[in-house]
């Protein structure tokens, strides 16, 4: 095997290193150049409270709540 510092190759591969380098380099300021910013609007949540229900009507949802949703069979066969 040669040694490649004393048969003159060691310059391809540094060139190729070189070049990738290069390469990464441009890659990088290309898409920092064309990336947009878009502006994001600030989200804003409503702080007003929502009044709660009359006793009546929290009734009348908890019976149906608790009414079952399927009819059983009158007989396990």
């Amino acid at each position: 095997m040669q040694n490649p510092f004393e048969s003159g190759q060691i310059k391809n591969y540094l060139a190729l290193y070189a070049g990738v380098v290069v390469i990464m380099i441009l890659f990088f300021m290309a898409s920092t150049l064309f990336n947009e910013n878009e502006d994001i609007d600030k989200k804003v949540f409503h702080t007003t409270t929502v009044k709660t229900q009359n006793l009546e009507e929290k009734v009348t949802q908890e019976t149906n709540v608790s009414a079952p949703r399927f009819k059983l069979l009158d007989k396990a066969y």
